[in-house]
């Protein structure tokens, strides 16, 4: 039996199956492109063509696409991004008690006491840090992104970058290259003022305490890590499957519902062949005239959702 994850983002579409033991059968990177259901269609279908006959118990989803992707695919839990990553480190190690996610366009910190989360907190507005930011910053200094970290750590005198807002942190790294730094301490300077950011912004007033999980795309730079730990005074720990943990926690918790439930409600990888098509309209019921999006497979409507009394939403056609 397999357990398939969904986590489906503002940048990425992550899909990942896991089997009984909670190995990690196969994940799957899709970029999101402001079109959620085709880059899970997409994936679908990749998944289709592999693993077509397998038997798939539960479905989750999360990110901020949970609730359309359920819909989709027959989801048996939603989940929030915090509670999702939260299960997948746990699920690793006990003894988590601090997760810090970067991802394509948010950060987050999750605080765990006894194996539960009891505080966390997420960026609100600013996007420094954030994976799209330090792409765009690559890009600047056309160094690949796979490489980013590693001129960050060959550095030998970072320089001082303002790291409280995206716009600032860019226009004096701008400066910086202007006076002529070196890049890899135009980098460090960088990774170092965007940990800075991190911990005075959304890790401000947590107590943040080891064994803590780096995860998120931007674990992958091994200058931000670097940056933490030097930051925080000791040892970092990015998981394997550090850029799934969202997708992989999401199976783990439909899994649970499942077993709770004893069935699943997952429509399987045939989905890939569906025509979908979002519309929406302004409802007239009340005056808060919210605008309602109906989702229609093969010319059924098979979810709703924008309203706030949940008229549309909780009916499975109209």
């Amino acid at each position: 039996m397999y357990y398939l994850g969904v986590d489906v983002g503002s940048v990425s579409t992550d899909l990942v199956l896991i089997d009984e033991k909670m190995n990690v059968i196969e994940k799957l990177y899709l970029r999101t492109k402001g079109r959620p259901i085709n880059a899970i269609q997409q994936g679908f279908k990749i998944l289709k063509d592999k693993y077509d006959g397998i038997k798939v118990s539960a479905a989750g989803t999360t990110g901020s696409g949970r609730h359309i992707a359920s819909t989709l695919i027959g989801g048996d839990a939603i989940k929030n991004e915090i509670t999702a990553h939260a299960v997948a480190a746990l699920e690793i190690d006990k003894d988590v008690r601090t997760i810090i996610e970067i991802g394509g366009q948010d950060s987050k910190i999750i605080i765990l006491k006894n194996g539960v989360v009891s505080d966390f907190a997420m960026n609100t507005v600013c996007a420094a840090g954030t994976g799209s930011f330090l792409d765009r910053q690559a890009e600047r200094l056309d160094i690949p992104i796979e490489e980013f970290g590693e001129y960050a750590l060959k550095s030998t005198t970072p320089v001082r970058i303002a790291g409280r807002c995206a716009v600032f942190a860019e226009s004096d790294m701008i400066h910086k290259q202007q006076l002529g730094y070196n890049e890899s301490d135009i980098v460090r300077g960088l990774c170092d003022a965007l940990v800075r950011n991190y911990l005075n912004n959304i890790g401000k007033g947590k107590d943040i305490e080891s064994k803590v999980f780096f995860q998120g795309g931007v674990a992958a730079n091994k200058g931000m890590k670097k940056a933490f730990e030097n930051a925080l005074g000791f040892e970092i720990f990015v998981p394997e499957h550090y850029n799934m943990m969202g997708a992989i926690g999401a199976a783990l918790i439909a899994k649970a519902a499942v077993e709770k439930a004893g069935v699943s409600r997952f429509k399987g990888f045939d989905l890939a062949e569906s025509k979908f098509v979002s519309k929406s309209f302004e409802c007239e019921g009340c005056p808060n005239r919210c605008e309602v999006v109906k989702i229609n497979e093969n010319d059924s409507t098979i979810g709703c959702f924008g309203d706030r009394c949940g008229k549309y939403s909780n009916k499975v056609a109209i």
